[in-house]
C-alpha cells in the first residue's frame, strides 16, 4: 500500500535506534533502510511518498514500516 505522509524526522532512542516520521497527531513510521541519506536529518520537516512494507519486521517495532519513494523538504 502506497501513502503519503507528512512530518517531521526523528532519531528514535530504542534498542538499536530507528529513524522515524512523526506526523501532527504522533504517529510514527519507521523508516526502512537503505533510505536517501538527505533525509536522515533529525527535525527535517518533510511530506514523503512511501510504501508500508507489511513483510518486514523490525526490533524497534514503533510503527508501520515505510520505504521512502519520494520525499520534499518542508519550509
Amino acid at each position: 500500500m502506497n501513502i503519503q505522509i507528512v512530518g517531521t524526522v526523528e532519531y528514535i532512542d530504542i534498542g538499536t535506534g530507528a529513524w522515524a516520521i512523526v506526523t501532527d497527531t504522533d504517529e510514527q513510521y519507521e523508516i526502512w533502510q537503505p533510505a536517501p541519506e538527505e533525509i536522515m536529518q533529525e527535525g527535517l520537516k518533510v511530506t514523503v511518498n512511501a510504501k508500508v512494507r507489511d513483510d518486514i519486521f523490525t526490533m524497534a517495532v514503533i510503527g508501520d514500516v515505510i520505504e521512502i519513494e519520494d520525499f520534499q523538504r518542508l519550509g
